[in-house]
């Protein structure tokens, strides 16, 4: 992991040093990095002017890390949201992201949600991403109760099957996102839905932990052909997010660059779309995991070491509870001694709740780690603290952001017992 390094043999993230981070708060928690954000950002969005796609927006998902203070950062640089809940709503605009560069996706928006959604924004949200017909009813009811108009943008399932998880793949007509094309094409036909609405965008969301653009490709062509058969003055297109990054040394030479997706976003627009319509629509992404997962690191403590034959078990102090992806993807993040030392045995480290699946790492190579010993898990920015829960009544951990002026701030508190019941 870049911005991962030792001085002195003591382990740093962003220039900070870890075990003296450690001394003075509880273990586990979070540690992210203003820098590293805010690089990411900046490269995915330059990214994007340097390839002449049409005054870009990118709506970073919440989903992926909610933190008021890291969302905070991102919505001083310009940054738009992707939110799937009225909570999330509230998050990206009480942060400073206002209603026009929000686009509001997810099949179950309830009524509540839709409602408030159109009451706070005053009918400027950027869009609602329609998934079914019943939601379009709905929201065209809901609109006219608020005598706004609902700007709609149809998601499209382009019905491909990326290379990656099963969990984590959304764009094949078995999975619950997303419109097939005859069903947008058939919609557009029902006025009745559209008294109070009005079609300003496509998009397609794939899936997550994209390593390969092949299907990214195709889907984008996809797209771009029913918007040409819809005739509809779009006022964007929404290319999604998903875009991975290398999590396992392995994937480093795999995962495409910044300037490759943009490349590939560009010429399949100008091939499949500009160059058949005079419809220039500014372009939309949703990145969530390429712009936050190596900004943050999880920082735990060996609680002790069990041996049962041929198996060496390290116990560390954190659990799934605080770090999902490794339990419920088999996903590999990697584990990492604060003391630099030459790793001599190959270990299980696992956590302490009660289910097999509390592992972070299987036959690990590390160095002899004791009692009280510090490690790191690497590149949890993403879906970590936004996925942990309070299984085994455990609080969810203290939450820190190194600034760029390299201080220290708590941006969440850990939780105690008393705010669990």
């Amino acid at each position: 992991m870049k911005n991962l390094e030792y001085k002195n043999k003591k382990l740093q993230f962003s220039k900070t040093d870890i075990a003296s981070v450690a001394k003075n708060n509880k273990t586990p928690f979070y540690l992210y990095s203003e820098e590293i954000l805010v690089k990411n950002y900046q490269d995915f969005y330059q990214g994007a002017v340097n390839a002449n796609l049409i005054n870009p927006l990118v709506c970073f998902a919440l989903k992926s890390n909610p933190n008021k203070e890291l969302v905070k950062i991102l919505a001083k640089m310009g940054s738009g949201a992707d939110i799937v809940s009225g909570g999330e709503l509230k998050r990206a605009m009480e942060c400073g992201i206002p209603a026009e560069k929000i686009v509001f996706s997810g099949v179950g928006k309830t009524e509540e949600e839709i409602l408030y959604a159109l009451k706070v924004s005053k009918g400027k949200l950027c869009s609602f991403n329609i998934e079914s017909l019943e939601e379009l009813e709905l929201i065209n009811s809901c609109a006219k109760r608020t005598k706004t108009v609902a700007r709609i943008c149809f998601r499209l399932n382009p019905v491909v099957k990326p290379k990656t998880h099963k969990y984590i793949s959304t764009g094949n007509k078995t999975h619950k996102f997303g419109l097939l094309e005859k069903d947008v094409l058939s919609f557009l036909k029902e006025k009745k839905y559209w008294s109070h609405s009005k079609l300003v965008g496509l998009s397609i969301h794939i899936g997550s932990q994209l390593l390969d653009l092949k299907a990214t490709k195709k889907a984008i062509a996809k797209m771009c052909d029913i918007a040409l058969k819809t005739q509809a003055p779009l006022e964007f297109i929404d290319v999604g997010g998903g875009l991975g990054v290398d999590y396992h040394p392995s994937e480093t030479k795999r995962m495409p660059s910044i300037e490759e997706y943009m490349t590939l976003v560009y010429k399949t627009l100008h091939k499949e779309f500009y160059s058949k319509s005079d419809l220039r629509p500014r372009v939309v992404f949703e990145p969530g995991r390429r712009i936050i997962a190596k900004a943050g690191i999880l920082v735990m403590r060996v609680l002790r070491n069990k041996i049962s034959e041929d198996n060496h078990f390290v116990i560390v102090d954190g659990g799934m509870n605080d770090f999902m992806r490794p339990s419920l993807y088999g996903a590999y993040h990697g584990v990492t001694p604060v003391q630099e030392a030459k790793a001599t045995t190959r270990v299980h480290v696992v956590g302490p709740i009660c289910e097999t699946s509390d592992c972070f790492g299987s036959d690990r190579p590390l160095p002899a780690l004791k009692s009280g010993d510090l490690v790191i898990l690497e590149d949890t920015g993403a879906y970590g603290y936004s996925m942990g829960s309070n299984y085994n009544l455990r609080g969810r951990p203290l939450e820190l952001l190194i600034q760029k002026n390299q201080k220290l701030k708590t941006v969440n508190k850990a939780q105690d017992y008393k705010e669990l019941l």
